[in-house]
Parts: C-alpha cells; sequence; structure tokens
C-alpha cells in the first residue's frame, strides 16, 4: 500500500492539511435549474449570470481533484415527481414565477430527470463519479453521502458549488457535525447575493475555523504549478 501524502496549502484562518486518499471534493448543485436562464433561481428573480461565472473555476477544480485522484461528488437539488419528497414548507415558500414541481422552460423544476436538474455542460460527471439527488438544502440529509464517504474512507472535504449561503453552507455544517475537516474554494462558489456570499466565508472561518476552512482556487494549483488559466 502506497503510504499518504500530506499536502498543505494556505488557507483561512489557518493552514490547511489533506491528504488525497482521504479526500473528496464535493461539488453543490451547479445544475441548469439554478444556473441557466428560465430555470428555478431565475424564477426566483435572481440575476442567474452571478452563478454561471463560476462555472470555469469550478470545472478548473474539477480537473484538479481529478489529477489527483480525489473522490469526487456531484449533489443535484432533486425532487420524486409526485412531490413526496418536498413538503409545503419548501415547495410553498417565497414569492417564485414556478414553483418546485412546476413545468418550466426546461422541464418540471427541480425534479429528478428533468433537463433543467442536469448538471451543467463543463460539469458533467465522469463514469465512476458519485452523484447525489438531494431532497433537502444539506448533502447529507436524507442521502447516502454519509455512507459513501465512510465506506471509503473518507476524512477531508473540498466544497465548491451554489449557493454560498444555503446549500453550500448548510452541506458543510452537516459536514463538521459529522467530524470531516472541509474547505470552501472562495472563487468556485456563488450566491445570487454577493454579500450573502462574503457573509458566509466570513461565519465558516470565525473563531479559527468554526465551520471549516476557506482559501481561493490559486492556493490549491501551486501544489502542481498549475496556472490560473480560468479566470
Amino acid at each position: 500500500m502506497t503510504a499518504a501524502t500530506t499536502s498543505t496549502i494556505d488557507a483561512q484562518p489557518s493552514l490547511f492539511s489533506f491528504d488525497a486518499a482521504s479526500t473528496a471534493l464535493v461539488v453543490i448543485d451547479m445544475q441548469r435549474d439554478f444556473i441557466e436562464p428560465g430555470g428555478f433561481g431565475e424564477s426566483l428573480g435572481n440575476d442567474v449570470s452571478l452563478l454561471a461565472e463560476i462555472v470555469p473555476a469550478v470545472a478548473a477544480l474539477l480537473a484538479f481533484a481529478r489529477r489527483h485522484g480525489w473522490l469526487v461528488v456531484h449533489t443535484r437539488e432533486a425532487h420524486a415527481a409526485d412531490l413526496s419528497d418536498c413538503p409545503p414548507a419548501k415547495r410553498l415558500r417565497g414569492a417564485p414565477n414556478m414553483r418546485i414541481g412546476d413545468a418550466g422552460p426546461m422541464g418540471r423544476i427541480l425534479i429528478r430527470g428533468e433537463p433543467g436538474n442536469a448538471i451543467v455542460e463543463p460539469l458533467t460527471p465522469l463514469a465512476g463519479e458519485l452523484v447525489i439527488d438531494k431532497p433537502g438544502k444539506g448533502a447529507f440529509y436524507a442521502t447516502r453521502l454519509g455512507e459513501e464517504l465512510a465506506l471509503r474512507g473518507i476524512t477531508h472535504l473540498v466544497f465548491a458549488g451554489v449557493t454560498t449561503e444555503v446549500c453550500v453552507q448548510t452541506s458543510m455544517r452537516e459536514a463538521n457535525d459529522r467530524g470531516y475537516d472541509s474547505l470552501l474554494i472562495e472563487d468556485a462558489t456563488a450566491s445570487y447575493f454577493p454579500a450573502f456570499k462574503q457573509a458566509t466565508l466570513d461565519m465558516v472561518r470565525s473563531q479559527g475555523g468554526i465551520v471549516g476552512w476557506t482559501a481561493p482556487l490559486s492556493s490549491l494549483m501551486k501544489l502542481d504549478g498549475t496556472h490560473p488559466a480560468w479566470k
């Protein structure tokens, strides 16, 4: 068995160390419904271009993780066609033009198997990568993610995706409660509200990293000399 090799990168609030063999990249909800015009994100009145802007950075992060042999996990916020896993407390919140389950330009909103529920094409999962359909905001709630990570001996998680303050932060907090050391890549996450993203970064790394660490993608890229071509 090959001995584990520890890598350490600059991060906030302190250095972040991890071994490739026990690290997973978790890409949260980079779906057409949130990122492309005509989806759920836009139906809520949001500027989806703010989320689309991070696609190149997430693609570069995915390529890095694949080069270094990390486990790669993609999540999709996705519901059953009969909405049996979408309680009214979730479906009836806010005042969107289209609610979860309604028919939109890319099919029924946030329903498994519909075109809009797919991950955007530049970030398409590869064979062998985990794809987790989650009915809630957190990646661990009502999913098999915890079991899959345990089977593979994963101890460290690197997070990217959308939105920073909702599904990404919820998943990081779930991970923290389950004992994972977690790093959020700052330029590979986004919010429809930039101030919310900044507040979340501050919260995650506050009080000595009460939820986890944050770092720019360039901190990882320094490990193999890759230039920031995603910018």
